[in-house]
């Protein structure tokens, strides 16, 4: 074969797995690249939905929206309610995800499978059917009270209570997403060599030790996994508040997503890109950190 038309044989091996990305790369590009941009310069600018239709009467504001927005009571109490509802939920997601892993893993948990299946349904059910059957469920005369009455507790009003309105979105949040870091748990640990863990046992180390000191090691890229995935879902919570409190009461729930979604409603678009920036720019600092303090260690 002569040197030109092998070369016109490469290219054309070269060029071939982009003709297959092509699609993807077009519907990535229209669809998510350019509102990306688009947004990033409309933070900078006083658009609302009036200019839709009159694009050369907007201005250039600046930092402008991302100033006011640092010094807004509402969106500070979105950043404190968002951090509030990560802090504390993603280790305690963990915490029960890697639990439930550890005890299917360890054969106390019998039929693994259909134990498996069953706490990984609620990730594949709609977040919207999930969140109006918790509605019911903290309603004031919902089945939690009843539970809790038949031991004499007085349940709160957990979803017009400001003290306990987050906790109940923690708590269902919780419930839904330990199905998947059980399973993403439970691969890890069966990528532990059961060598490893019986040479412990021999040298005289404890359940809790070999646990502190082979299992979670072991485990650090399934926990940096499992941390970075939590962070990004999170961070982005809104349709918990959205279908189950309204961002109520008194703002206790009201997430940055939500008060994303309602500057948009109120045509105020440059607020909105901006806040959605401050998200954006939250999401890639948390990740930055777990990468940096949990990524595996050489």
């Amino acid at each position: 074969m002569s040197s030109p038309a092998l070369r016109t044989a490469k290219q054309r091996k070269a060029l071939l797995p982009w003709l297959f990305a092509m699609p993807f790369v077009l519907l990535f590009g229209i669809f998510m690249m350019v509102p990306l941009i688009s947004s990033f310069f409309m933070s900078f600018t006083d658009f609302t939905a009036q200019d839709i239709q009159t694009p050369l009467n907007v201005n250039f504001v600046g930092l402008e929206h991302y100033v006011l927005l640092l010094q807004d009571p509402q969106f500070l109490q979105s950043m404190l309610n968002t951090g509030y509802f990560v802090l504390i939920g993603i280790p305690l997601t963990i915490v029960v995800g890697l639990s439930l892993a550890l005890a299917l893993n360890s054969g106390i948990i019998k039929f693994r499978s259909a134990f498996r299946v069953g706490f990984y349904t609620p990730i594949v059910t709609s977040i919207v059917a999930i969140a109006v059957v918790w509605r019911f469920i903290l309603q004031p005369d919902g089945l939690l009270n009843v539970i809790l009455g038949w031991v004499g507790i007085d349940g709160p009003n957990w979803l017009n209570d400001p003290a306990w309105a987050m906790p109940s979105l923690i708590l269902m949040a919780v419930w839904r997403n330990m199905g998947t870091l059980m399973v993403i748990f439970l691969a890890g640990l069966q990528t532990i060599p059961q060598e490893v863990m019986e040479a412990a046992e021999v040298d005289g180390a404890g359940a809790w030790k070999r646990f502190r000191t082979i299992t979670l090691p072991m485990l650090r890229p399934t926990i940096l996994l499992a941390a970075v995935m939590l962070s990004v879902g999170f961070l982005q919570f809104f349709e918990e508040p959205f279908v189950m409190t309204q961002g109520g009461p008194l703002d206790s729930t009201l997430s940055i997503s939500y008060f994303t979604y309602n500057q948009f409603g109120f045509g105020q678009y440059g607020t909105a890109s901006a806040a959605s920036y401050i998200l954006f720019i939250a999401i890639a600092l948390l990740s930055l950190l777990q990468f940096k303090f949990l990524r595996p260690k050489d």
